[in-house]
């Protein structure tokens, strides 16, 4: 039996392509994630521990510039530390934000991970941190040192004048040299800009401490040695684990972060080849109905039906093992080329070879062949179940009565199942509402899978008298070539209808919450410009000071964060303006007025006071930030603003309960609006400072509505292999079916109907299944969409289902365009058939 499957294989290269394709697609993106994400975690576990080879001890502490309870380590601890038995060395490490301008002024590097640091020579003049290409280390005030990348970007040289921003305004320097290092900022596309230690900790912490030491021990000593003499010396808000803990606990951060990534990307892997079941299916079923009276012969000479059963699982199988071999070594090339994708969009990946672990390729190959076998298991069965006298006088087995009424029985019975899931996650909203709906849509697809051929008939029927009308015979033979064999037509339909329906469903929710992004800007901001700072930080008590006095500004309000307790409840507070922050915000007035901020008093949120019972002019005890207790009057009630704390309080009195202000963005409304004079005098007052990023109200919603569109595209991106692997589907249907209906179409080419015609008979043939498939895909997308929506409308302010009828529209489209498309290779094989040879084919 197994040569027997072997030279049906071989027979019947042509008709088993599309399978091989589809299989070799799914196991290629298997296996190309795999290993992609294997050599990403081995390539970072290897810098890693590379960084912390040298390091027996390391210590950390959470001190910061603004906290004046935390200690870090100062000069004299550092010493102690030094002068224990078994330490070669002991280096402090203190660092913070730090960006770069370019020759033109822009920041270089992402923002968020910009970084400065010190450098931190040892007896020899070496930092062993950092290896110089060009120059020394910066060891006085007004030098600095700079990563290779960062200084190739920005094109200086040693000696330049480099700009450089901190939290406060922008310094100039002068370089002093350039380095390499396997620091995980710049590899993140930021960059690291290194100090002298005295000014890095005058920047960053206060003069004489550090935030962090590193330990290397002397021959002979131990590290566990080492920690347990360290430790007594170390302050209480300090920590102090070995280097090789250190390096241990980030390979499982490393791990636990790629672990999400390689989930995600398995998740569109696993539908891509749940899509590829149905190509696998439809091509066996096809084949062994070509087959019948070969099989049939088989039984006659004594073949059992187990014998049959597993000749067709045996071809699946052998099918499955070269798609599987081809899948993995375009995967090995896939995971080639998402490591030089990242590369090209600024993400610095260690160096590293290319790991191969035996889980891919274990994982590759059996992927391939059971999903293969699987799918060909009722194929199979089928074709063990013909009777041999039976299938020796037909050709075509015709599914009974009573198959297909148990087959729409347990369709409905799941539909109504799957719809009640949905429609009650909906109604529960939240986490657990998500759940259900997605369980829900579980059930319904395959709910559509099982009923796909029944809908076939009457949906196709619809649409049959404007294809006769506009197409003529054509029309209507491809209309009903279309329903002649419905689990076929339905099989290569629920491909298309599942690849639409999860891109239906993200599109919809996507473009309902960049509308509610956009409404959440517009209907909550006054303000022409947002300042911020670049790396997502505080900015410095300065730029509000010279902002406020920049040409052009006619009101300006920080969002200055603070906290109170109101007996022993906490609650976040903004710091604002007064008279200014109902000009750059929009705030409507439940009770009282905003302008009581000008007399010291405060604005609550609707929802707040309403919650608590407090009501205008009500005086609350609190307590601050700096723990001292007091009296605030509530002076005004607003509706809350997304964009503001529920407790508005005069910025003058949030400075005097706090040593430093966190200010997290500045909101100008100026004269004449946005305008180009205007964004230069704001770029003027805060001295050009590449670290500050400023935005006018269009940034604003592209900076929030963008991160919808990008994890969009993304979905898009993935999902394109299920919609691949479904046009495949239809072409694989279509060049089958022309095969099996050579006599039929010979003897329409007899009768008159020409070339053009049959041609035109199998596009349109293809167009009815695929924007059937679509159609079906389409509705049960949106219906998805509206149900998860709904499960988040309460965490959203504004939400309002939007349907993109435009994209709807677009997607029947591509899917007619697919149809189109997938036709001709069929298309032309049926037109170039030879009319008698044809009609003489069995």
């Amino acid at each position: 039996m197994f040569r027997t499957a072997l030279r049906n294989v071989l027979a019947h290269k042509a008709r088993l392509l599309m399978t091989v394709l589809a299989v070799m697609l799914g196991v290629a993106f298997v296996s190309g994630t795999l290993v992609f994400t294997d050599t990403l975690g081995n390539a970072f576990r290897n810098q890693s521990a590379k960084s912390y080879d040298n390091v027996a001890v390391a210590i950390t502490t959470y001190a910061d510039q603004r906290d004046e309870k935390s200690q870090g380590i100062d000069d004299a601890t550092l010493e102690k530390i030094q002068a224990l038995d078994g330490v070669a060395s002991a280096t402090g490490r203190v660092s913070g934000f730090a960006g770069v301008a370019d020759p033109d002024g822009k920041l270089i590097g992402n923002g968020w991970s910009n970084t400065g640091g010190n450098f931190a020579p040892g007896k020899d003049g070496k930092d062993t941190a950092y290896t110089f290409t060009e120059g020394t280390g910066p060891v006085k005030a007004g030098t600095i040192a700079l990563d290779k990348d960062t200084a190739s970007k920005g094109k200086y040289r040693v000696g330049d004048p480099v700009r450089v921003a901190t939290n406060g305004p922008v310094k100039e320097y002068t370089l002093a040299g350039v380095f390499t290092t396997e620091d995980g900022a710049v590899n993140a596309g930021g960059s690291l800009v290194l100090f002298d230690t005295a000014v890095a900790q005058k920047l960053y912490l206060k003069p004489g401490v550090f935030q962090d030491v590193t330990v290397s021990a002397a021959a002979g000593t131990s590290d566990q040695k080492l920690l347990s003499a360290v430790e007594p010396l170390l302050p209480k808000d300090a920590s102090a684990q070995t280097g090789a803990a250190l390096a241990d606990e980030q390979a499982e951060q490393i791990e636990s972060g790629l672990g999400a990534l390689n989930g995600m990307l398995l998740a569109f892997a696993g539908i891509a080849l749940f899509v590829g079941i149905f190509l696998i299916a439809n091509t066996f079923t096809m084949l062994v109905a070509q087959r019948t009276k070969e099989l049939a012969l088989m039984r006659a000479v004594g073949a059992s039906r187990s014998q049959v059963k597993r000749s067709v699982l045996l071809e699946a199988a052998v099918v499955g093992a070269i798609a599987s071999v081809i899948g993995f070594v375009l995967g090995l090339g896939l995971a080639i080329g998402l490591r030089s994708a990242m590369s090209l969009l600024g993400g610095k990946i260690p160096a590293g070879p290319l790991v191969v672990s035996p889980t891919a390729v274990a994982a590759a190959f059996t992927v391939g062949i059971v999903i293969t076998v699987l799918a060909a298991w009722l194929p199979a069965r089928r074709a063990a179940k013909i009777a041999p006298v039976a299938a020796m006088s037909s050709v075509h087995a015709v599914a009974t009565t009573k198959s297909l009424v148990v087959r729409n029985s347990i369709g409905g019975f799941l539909g109504l199942i799957g719809a009640a899931a949905i429609v009650a996650g909906a109604s529960a909203a939240g986490t657990n509402g998500r759940y259900t709906v997605a369980a829900g849509a579980f059930f319904a697809l395959i709910a559509v899978i099982v009923l796909i051929p029944l809908l076939s008939r009457p949906v196709i029927a619809l649409v049959r008298p404007l294809l006769m009308k506009l197409f003529g015979v054509s029309g209507k033979l491809a209309a009903q070539n279309a329903v002649r064999n419905p689990r076929r037509t339905g099989a290569t339909a629920s491909a298309l209808a599942i690849g639409l329906t999860l891109v239906t469903g993200i599109s919809v929710l996507g473009v309902t919450l960049g509308q509610a992004v956009d409404r959440m800007t517009t209907d909550n901001i006054k303000a022409d410009y947002m300042v911020s700072m670049a790396s997502g930080g505080l900015l410095d008590q300065s730029a509000l000071s010279a902002l406020e006095k920049a040409d052009g500004v006619s009101a300006i309000s920080p969002q200055q964060s603070s906290a109170l307790w109101v007996g022993e409840d906490y609650h976040s507070a903004s710091g604002v303006t007064p008279g200014d922050v109902e000009k750059v915000f929009s705030l409507e007035t439940v009770s009282g007025s905003l302008g009581s901020l000008n007399d010291g008093e405060i604005a609550v949120g609707s929802k707040t006071a309403k919650s608590n019972g407090w009501k205008t002019g009500d005086t609350l005890p609190v307590k601050f930030e700096d723990e001292k207790k007091g009296k605030l009057k509530i002076g005004a009630l607003y509706e809350e603003n997304d964009f503001l704390s529920p407790f508005l309080l005069p910025k003058d009195i949030v400075n005097a309960h706090t040593p430093q202000a966190d200010i997290r963005e500045i909101w100008l409304k100026m004269d004449g609006g946005a305008s180009a004079a205007n964004e230069k005098s704001v770029v003027d007052a805060l001295g050009d400072n590449p670290a500050m990023s400023i935005k006018d109200q269009a940034d604003i919603r592209d900076m929030f509505g963008g991160m919808v569109n990008i994890a969009l595209n993304i979905m898009y991106g993935l999902l394109a292999m299920a919609l691949i692997i479904a046009v495949l589907g239809v072409i694989n249907t279509l060049a089958m079916s022309v095969f099996e209906r050579q006599q039929e179409i010979g003897m329409l080419r007899a009768i008159g109907l020409d070339k053009r015609r049959v041609k035109r008979m199998i596009r349109l043939e293809a167009v009815v299944i695929s924007v059937f498939g679509a159609v079906i895909g389409v509705v049960l997308g949106t219906f998805l969409g509206w149900a998860i929506g709904q499960t988040l409308a309460a965490e959203i302010p504004d939400y309002a289902l939007v349907i993109p009828w435009d994209r709807l529209a677009l997607f029947l489209v591509l899917a007619g365009l697919v149809g189109v498309l997938a036709s001709l290779w069929p298309a032309r094989s049926a037109a170039k058939l030879n009319m008698l040879t044809a009609i003489k084919t069995e």
